[in-house]
C-alpha cells in the first residue's frame, strides 16, 4: 500500500455499521490506516483538545486498549465509563444519558448489547458515536481484518474469503465490508445461523456495483474450498451464554482445523478476531500455525480506530 493521506468526500457523522460508507470511501480509509501506521507522528495533535467517552457494557481486552491507546496517541483524552454491572437505560433513559455526555465530551465509542442503543444515542446527539461492537456488527473489527489482508496481499479485488462458524455480529461486517472492497466472500453456517436477511440483502445490493460474489454455504469444505483465507469466530458470542451447549452440538463440524485448512488454497491465511476458544472453532495447531495472522488483525485495530477517528474529526 502507498502512503498519501487523502480525505473521504462523503464521510458519515458516526460509524455504527460500516455501511454508512461507500465503496470509494472504504478504501480511502484503509488508505488512511497506512497513512496513520507508517507516520504516526503526524498524527499526534488530531484529537488534542477532544475528550472520548469510552462506554463499555461488555468486558474487553483488545477494543479497550486499542482504542484508549489510539486516542492518547493523536493527543484526546479518554472517560472510561464502565457499564459492565449497570446496562446502558436501566437508570436513566439513553437518549438523555447520551444528551448529557455531549455537554462535556466530543465523541462517544460505546461497546454494547444491542444495535439499537447505539442508534438512539446517535439520533439524539451530534457528536460522533463510534460502535465498537454490538450484537449485530463489529466495523471496526472487519476493517482491521481487511487491513491486515491488504498489507499481506495487495489490492483485495477478487480476494476469496471464507467464513465459516455462526452468522454474528462479526460475520455481518465482514459482509458489509466484502462487498464494498471487491472480496469474495463465501459463507458457511448452520441453516439456522445465517446472516440476518437484511445485512446479506445489503451487501448483495452493494456487490452488484463492485462486482463481488457473496455466496452462502452450510457445508464447510465447500465454503474453504480454493479460499485464500479463512476466518472464525466463537460459536457463542456475549449474550448468548445460555445456548451454549446447543450450539457446541450444532458446530462441532465447523471446526477449522487442518483437514479443513487443507481445502483452502496453499498457504491460506487463517484468521479469528479473538478472544478464541481453543478447541471448540480453531485447533491449537491452527491458530497457533505459521499462516496464523490473528495476532496482526490484534495490532491493526488501533491503526484502523486511529483513522476512523481522524476521518470523524477531519
Amino acid at each position: 500500500m502507498t502512503a498519501s493521506l487523502t480525505i473521504p468526500v462523503s464521510i458519515a457523522k458516526d460509524l455504527l455499521t460500516g455501511a454508512e460508507w461507500s465503496p470509494a470511501d472504504t478504501r480511502e480509509l484503509l488508505q488512511r490506516t497506512a497513512d496513520i501506521k507508517a507516520r504516526p507522528s503526524r498524527f499526534t495533535s488530531v484529537l488534542r483538545g477532544k475528550h472520548i467517552a469510552l462506554i463499555f457494557e461488555k468486558p474487553s481486552l483488545r477494543t479497550r486498549v486499542t482504542f484508549e491507546v489510539g486516542i492518547q496517541s493523536m493527543g484526546g483524552d479518554v472517560v472510561f465509563l464502565d457499564h459492565t454491572q449497570a446496562r446502558l437505560g436501566e437508570r436513566e433513559s439513553i437518549p438523555d444519558v447520551a444528551r448529557n455526555l455531549e455537554c462535556w465530551v466530543q465523541g462517544i465509542v460505546a461497546r454494547v448489547y444491542e444495535q439499537r442503543v447505539l442508534e438512539e444515542m446517535a439520533a439524539s446527539i451530534n457528536i460522533p458515536v463510534v460502535n465498537a461492537l454490538s450484537d449485530k456488527f463489529h466495523p471496526c473489527q472487519a476493517l482491521a481484518d481487511y487491513f491486515t489482508l491488504e498489507e499481506k496481499v495487495g489490492s483485495l479485488k477478487g480476494f476469496k474469503l471464507a467464513y465459516v462458524g455462526d452468522g454474528n455480529n462479526v460475520c455481518h461486517s465482514l459482509l458489509f465490508l466484502a462487498a464494498r472492497l471487491g472480496v469474495n466472500f463465501r459463507i458457511a453456517t448452520p441453516a439456522n445461523y445465517a446472516p440476518a436477511p437484511d445485512v446479506l440483502s445489503d451487501a448483495k445490493r452493494v456487490a452488484k456495483e463492485t462486482r463481488t460474489r457473496i455466496e452462502l454455504f452450510t457445508n464447510p469444505t465447500e465454503a474453504v474450498a480454493g479460499a485464500q483465507a479463512v476466518y472464525t469466530d466463537s460459536w457463542t458470542s456475549m449474550g448468548f451464554e445460555a445456548e451454549e451447549k446447543v450450539r457446541r452440538n450444532v458446530f462441532k463440524a465447523y471446526q477449522v482445523n487442518r483437514k479443513l485448512m487443507e481445502q483452502a488454497a496453499p498457504g491460506a491465511f487463517f484468521m479469528h478476531c479473538l478472544p478464541a476458544h481453543r478447541g471448540a472453532e480453531v485447533t491449537d495447531e491452527v491458530l497457533d500455525g505459521p499462516t496464523s495472522i490473528v495476532l496482526k488483525q490484534s495490532e491493526n485495530r488501533m491503526y484502523v480506530q486511529k483513522a476512523i477517528l481522524h476521518a470523524l474529526y477531519s
